[in-house]
């Protein structure tokens, strides 16, 4: 999965997905826009991502689509911000509607699963078969989800699960057949369906990776047997480390992933600095053992490591991928890349006109992992 792509399925499975993506004044304007490019033969799924400004008109718009295209099917989120192929909307009304032709038995939406004792009541399975791989889309506010992403890798064959965290500022809505709120839902699939997955971070190391060496719950007090402090101003400079605000705001905490072979990292923020005990405060626990290196938010270095995330996946590939999803954190898109949608005009100078959807999430999942100021791409080959 994550390596290199299975090999392609013929037939049927070789349908070409379809795209639209408008923005407008209301939501029946937008949607009707969307229809025409919709038209074709018929589809089985269908991704929507709206964002947060059409949140309340979720069920309608769901209804409506049915309705017109005919697909029974639908998953997707809600983001402050959405993705589609070479463009990305944000503050605006604004959705983006792929459709998919997979067989009745190679796929099935999932939803209410707020807690690890839910999950165990639910068969991960498409067509009575095992789950092979799960695109999930998860409430923010549920203190679990961690723990639920990790079970649920667990519980799909290829041990991946794609997705993110809602981003609203209204309801943080998942459409699983119809808007949910609160837990995970989303999409399993079975080997039937070929999938590529990647991801690319948006932070570059500052420094060399660091052994911790003291730690109490999401406080490093020293790093290589030192002062936490002093290794973080070692890293960054002292002149940026007076600076508190600055600080939080291009450097965070890079924790290693532990048997990752791509040299994967979490990026959590720095929370805290106590300059009399020279320790700091990040957002999450870590442990005495583990590693981790200082890194900053870089927009060269995001635009570097995006094309090298494209090459990877592009070389996996054994044949012309047919549809993708995009999940971006809300603190990339045009905070990082640019205002005219240069994060997603890299995809497409990458791949082409290739039908693409996502949104910008609170946090993007990868694997079996919770990461922040990433990139998730996933090919549907």
């Amino acid at each position: 999965m994550h390596g290199a792509a299975r090999t392609a399925i013929i037939g049927a499975m070789s349908t070409p997905f379809r795209i639209a993506h408008a923005t407008g004044e209301n939501w029946r304007q937008i949607a009707e826009t969307c229809l025409p490019r919709l038209a074709g033969p018929p589809a089985t799924l269908g991704f929507l991502y709206l964002t947060d400004l059409l949140a309340d008109h979720a069920d309608e718009i769901i209804a409506f689509l049915r309705q017109k295209t005919g697909v029974s099917h639908w998953v997707g989120s809600v983001g402050i911000g959405i993705c589609a192929t070479g463009r990305e909307y944000l503050d605006v009304p604004a959705m983006v509607v792929m459709l998919a032709d997979f067989e009745a038995e190679s796929f099935e939406i999932f939803s209410g699963v707020r807690t690890l004792d839910d999950l165990k009541l639910r068969k991960f399975e498409c067509g009575g078969r095992p789950a092979h791989f799960a695109v999930v889309h998860a409430d923010p506010a549920n203190s679990g989800v961690i723990d639920l992403i990790s079970a649920m890798a667990a519980r799909v064959e290829s041990g991946f699960v794609v997705g993110g965290l809602g981003s609203s500022r209204s309801r943080n809505l998942q459409f699983a057949g119809k808007s949910v709120e609160g837990g995970v839902s989303g999409l399993l699939l079975s080997d039937d369906i070929t999938v590529a997955t990647r991801l690319t971070q948006g932070c570059s190391p500052a420094g060399p990776k660091h052994r911790i060496t003291d730690a109490q719950r999401n406080i490093v007090l020293s790093l290589d047997s030192r002062p936490a402090l002093d290794v973080l101003r070692e890293d960054v400079g002292e002149k940026l480390t007076r600076d508190v605000q600055r600080l939080g705001a291009t450097v965070f905490a890079g924790l290693s992933v532990a048997g990752s072979d791509t040299g994967d990292y979490l990026v959590r923020n720095l929370v805290g600095i106590d300059a009399e005990r020279g320790l700091v405060a990040i957002g999450d626990h870590v442990k005495k053992g583990g590693e981790l290196m200082f890194c900053r938010r870089d927009a060269a270095s995001a635009v570097e490591d995006m094309r090298r995330m494209l090459d990877s996946i592009k070389e996996g590939l054994y044949t012309k991928p047919r549809g993708a999803l995009y999940f971006s954190c809300l603190g990339r898109g045009a905070n990082q890349f640019g205002p005219d949608s240069e994060e997603l005009k890299l995809i497409q100078a990458a791949l082409g006109d290739l039908p693409l959807a996502g949104f910008f999430c609170n946090g993007e999942i990868s694997h079996n992992r919770l990461y922040g100021y990433t990139g998730v791409l996933t090919l549907f080959a």
